[in-house]
């Protein structure tokens, strides 16, 4: 188990037992890690997990909003969507990249344009601009946007989905760079990808949206050398007319 699975598994075990509920903050990071004996980043990591599936919200600086506040109804949903961030963890990478195009494809076609969402997207494609940025901090970035992506839609369970399936996302995608020929000549066309699903999800064209997010999945595998057995969810996620 990687040390930033052990805190969300600690903070489960913390809600379900009673000791944090609804509208009441975790405690401090250093806290955390002293507790459990991991590095701080690997409570922050757990944080941008719990943040993506919507369970908490993160306040920063000083003072009453300061510090991660559980916002989620702590009960079945979270067990559930917890547990399905430990699943994917273990799913083959295709699995996860044909159920990427189905939920991603749906959930441009149907994302609101005036969702504050598309903001916290347009944030991320800036900092994944940044120069001389890591590659896996470009990943990590890129994952999260997808998943801000997803929650513009409003579905609850595919913004779920997606969170769960962020971290895995993250990893196989990293796993893959070695197979690439050029890898800042694909973070370029990556970065011009994520613009143009942008740009067709904010000016309400679904039907673009939707291929292009799906093209932008299918064509990193087959950049990477994976096998084009994504074929049938390519399909699948096509927007029917």
């Amino acid at each position: 188990m990687r040390a930033h699975e052990m805190v969300l598994g600690w903070v489960e075990q913390e809600i379900a037992e009673g000791r944090i509920r609804i509208g009441q903050r975790l405690p401090a990071e250093r806290t955390i890690a002293d507790q459990l004996k991991v590095s701080r980043t690997s409570v922050r990591e757990a944080i941008r997990v719990l943040e993506a599936m919507g369970m908490v919200r993160s306040g920063v600086g000083s003072g009453p909003e300061a510090g991660t506040l559980l916002i989620a109804d702590p009960s079945a949903p979270f067990t559930a969507a917890m547990r399905l961030h430990f699943a994917t963890s273990h799913l083959p990478a295709g699995d996860i990249a044909q159920t990427r195009m189905l939920l991603e494809s749906w959930a441009v076609e149907h994302a609101d344009s005036s969702s504050p969402f598309l903001r916290s997207a347009a944030l991320l494609l800036d900092a994944m601009d940044e120069p001389g940025l890591e590659t896996e901090r470009f990943l990590q970035l890129d994952a999260e946007f997808h998943v801000a992506l997803s929650q513009a839609a409003g579905n609850v369970l595919i913004s779920t989905m997606m969170g769960a399936l962020r971290d895995s996302i993250e990893h196989y995608t990293l796993d893959m760079i070695g197979n690439l020929p050029d890898w800042s000549a694909m973070a370029m066309r990556l970065r011009a990808e994520h613009r143009q699903i942008y740009d067709a999800v904010l000016a309400g064209d679904p039907v673009q949206a939707s291929a292009l997010v799906a093209a932008h999945i299918e064509g990193y595998y087959r950049e990477a050398g994976f096998p084009s057995h994504e074929k049938n969810a390519a399909e699948l996620a096509r927007p029917r007319s």
